[in-house]
């Protein structure tokens, strides 16, 4: 006979809003960081439909949740849910993280840009930046939270490639600054001169097609980073590798947002390390 859980009855809880939420690796890998600092925590997955959102978040925190992880398609709605947004939800105008504060405050925070700018800052050392024209597929919100980060850090100039123009001009009066949009025809194109290659579609994704780009004219010097997670060696990353590129994957963005929603939820910041990836991926201990 299998037995169910008994959740603890002081463990802090975690929601995780979304729907689908098929092929997740955050209950996993909350699993292995709260079990390191040995911290009662539980991540609760709940495929919440958008018109249930509202009195989710409204019933969850008076029987304990600490805090909520949400994905799409909340990311945007929950923002109406919530008593205070942190600069970078407003600037980009969706969350990912809700913190409940202990006199029952809901606080909305937008984390994807520390996940993805921490991994490729961890993964590519001394990462130059100021010096790195870079080409970003995409235009949903994975696209504007890269941009805008990528601008934080200095990137001169970011080429804004995605199949619809009209979005992609959108995204780039929405973030503003040196963004230049580029037709899809002229994708390949875009790749010339660039020190940075970023795919924030779901191209690559199982089971979606491949990420229709050829690397012929992306210098071999320049990095390439797939924000995909399924598989995590993606087609356009094998290609990447093939060639001699420096490749950056999906999975260290969860790892280290997973970071700072520690530091928010429980107090505690925990180091992410080659064991954590092992485990989160893997499901064993090195």
């Amino acid at each position: 006979m299998k037995l169910g859980c008994i959740v603890p009855e002081k463990a802090k809880l975690i929601g995780l809003l979304g729907l689908p939420l098929s092929g997740i690796l955050s209950p996993r890998l909350f699993a292995y960081l709260l079990g390191q600092k040995g911290i009662d925590g539980a991540v609760v997955v709940m495929e919440t439909q958008p018109e249930d959102l509202g009195s989710v978040l409204k019933t969850l925190p008076k029987i304990g949740f600490v805090g909520f992880s949400v994905t799409a398609p909340h990311k945007l709605e929950a923002m109406k849910y919530v008593d205070e947004l942190d600069p970078m939800a407003r600037r980009l105008g969706a969350l990912n993280c809700i913190v409940v504060k202990p006199d029952g405050r809901l606080i909305g925070k937008n984390i994807d840009t520390y996940g993805f700018i921490e991994h490729l800052k961890a993964t590519l050392v001394g990462f130059p930046f100021k010096k790195t024209s870079t080409v970003v597929v995409g235009a949903g919100g994975a696209a504007r939270s890269s941009c805008a980060v990528l601008l934080d850090e200095g990137v001169p100039e970011i080429r804004l490639v995605n199949r619809s123009l009209e979005r992609a001009s959108a995204l780039a009066k929405f973030i503003g600054g040196p963004i230049k949009v580029v037709p899809w025809a002229d994708r390949e194109a875009a790749l010339d001169g660039a020190g940075l290659l970023v795919n924030t579609t779901t191209q690559g994704m199982t089971p979606n097609p491949p990420l229709d780009l050829k690397l012929d004219r992306l210098s071999r010097t320049a990095a390439v980073y797939d924000i995909v997670r399924t598989p995590i060696d993606t087609p356009l990353l094998k290609a990447a590798r093939s060639r001699g590129h420096p490749i950056v994957d999906g999975v260290g963005m969860v790892l280290h947002q997973a970071k700072l929603s520690c530091t928010e939820w429980f107090g505690f910041t925990p180091e992410i390390t080659p064991a954590t990836r092992t485990f989160v991926v893997e499901g064993r201990l090195p």
